[in-house]
């Protein structure tokens, strides 16, 4: 917005700038004109006007007002005759105001009429300026229009590198939001998964946690953890269209190693069942680790009650030396077979290996030869 006012107030300047150049040539071709033709008084301002005033159309249509002038140029020596001892048949206003249009026409106008403006304004010169120095005036009008195309060129070279420039800043821009948008997809894809777990972990296991449970309220216990499965599929494949290459780890972390405890209490509240050593104070961790460590450990809860409910998980975590964290769930009576072959896929394992990665940690994951499931992690730099 700001770069636009300038220009329309440098356009304006500019403008005005030309009105009172264009002024002072009429108000010194007039007073002359009668030195050099023979022009009757009361046209000469008209006479003038031809000579100067082509000289407004500079900037709105150089062709235009070059145009204008030559053919003012071809007309007045013939329509009026010249003082004795002028050799010259224009005037040093037309000259110059003829030289100017021909140097904007080589920097605004389309190359075709920047050559019909060179090549007819050669032979105009020739005719107008007798003598010998017909060679320079060729030279010197070819100079004018070389000059004008290589500031054409140039300007044309900086608008182009403006256009790129815009452009590699579009893409700056887009390339940033794809990331914030990763950044939110997997902190999406960690909370909702987590939670929506919890829900069919405890819709699944609440026939065997409760009393007297009737068929009917197994029936809809069983709808209620179908459902919860159909939903956490769809929000995972709605996420994976958030995701992109070049995540960047999270700037402003909210949980971490203080909320680990919290996370396995409530996991185990949600009838997973669950239990864990943890060795040192979570203090000892940075914040990027503890909050790395607890995303690990809560996508990794997700995983053992999505592909092995019922498995029994164990959780060894040490704060002390190197931070370690190891979750390892036991295989499925039911879904061993699957539980593998699904926990290896997805983005969660992605996730959790970026996550690690990011913080210069070590990432481990796959499949027990008993059938269970192992995540490790270590971080070296835990206590910075």
């Amino acid at each position: 917005m700001k770069t636009r006012t300038r220009r329309a107030t440098a356009g304006r300047w500019l403008n005005v700038a030309i009105i009172v150049v264009t002024a002072i040539l009429f108000a010194v071709a007039w007073p002359t004109l009668h030195l050099t033709h023979q022009v009757a008084p009361a046209i000469q301002p008209f006479v003038a006007a031809l000579a100067a005033f082509p000289f407004l159309l500079i900037r709105i249509n150089p062709a235009l007002g070059w145009a204008v002038s030559a053919v003012a140029a071809l007309v007045i020596p013939h329509a009026f005759a010249l003082q004795d001892g002028n050799s010259l048949s224009l005037q040093v206003v037309h000259i110059l105001v003829i030289l100017v249009l021909l140097a904007a026409v080589s920097v605004q106008a389309a190359l075709p009429i920047v050559g019909v403006a060179w090549i007819s304004t050669v032979p105009l010169f020739l005719a107008a300026t007798p003598g010998s120095d017909g060679l320079g005036w060729v030279v010197g009008l070819t100079a004018i229009v070389t000059f004008g195309l290589l500031v054409r060129w140039l300007l044309l070279s900086r608008r182009q590198l403006a256009q790129q420039e815009e452009l590699s800043e579009l893409e700056r821009t887009r390339r940033t939001v794809l990331e914030e948008k990763a950044r939110i997809a997997r902190d999406l894809h960690d909370v909702v998964a987590h939670h929506m777990s919890m829900v069919v972990v405890q819709a699944q296991s609440a026939p065997y946690r409760l009393q007297d449970v009737s068929d009917e309220t197994r029936a809809e216990f069983d709808s209620i953890g179908s459902a919860g499965r159909a939903a956490l599929n769809e929000v995972r494949g709605l996420l994976g269209v958030l995701r992109s290459d070049g995540q960047l780890a999270e700037h402003a972390p909210q949980p971490g190693a203080e909320q680990i405890g919290e996370l396995l209490d409530g996991s185990r509240s949600a009838g997973i069942p669950v239990v864990w050593n943890i060795e040192g104070e979570p203090s000892r961790v940075s914040e990027p680790v503890g909050l790395v460590m607890y995303r690990i450990l809560q996508e990794s809860l997700a995983n053992a009650a999505r592909h092995a409910p019922g498995a029994q998980v164990q959780v060894d975590i040490a704060y002390s030396g190197p931070a370690t964290l190891a979750v390892v769930n036991a295989p499925s009576p039911e879904t061993a077979a699957d539980s593998v072959a699904e926990s290896s896929g997805g983005h969660g394992i992605i996730g959790m290996r970026e996550r690690a990665h990011a913080v210069g940690g070590v990432f481990a994951a796959g499949p027990r030869a008993d059938g269970g499931f192992e995540v490790t992690a270590t971080f070296a730099a835990s206590g910075v």
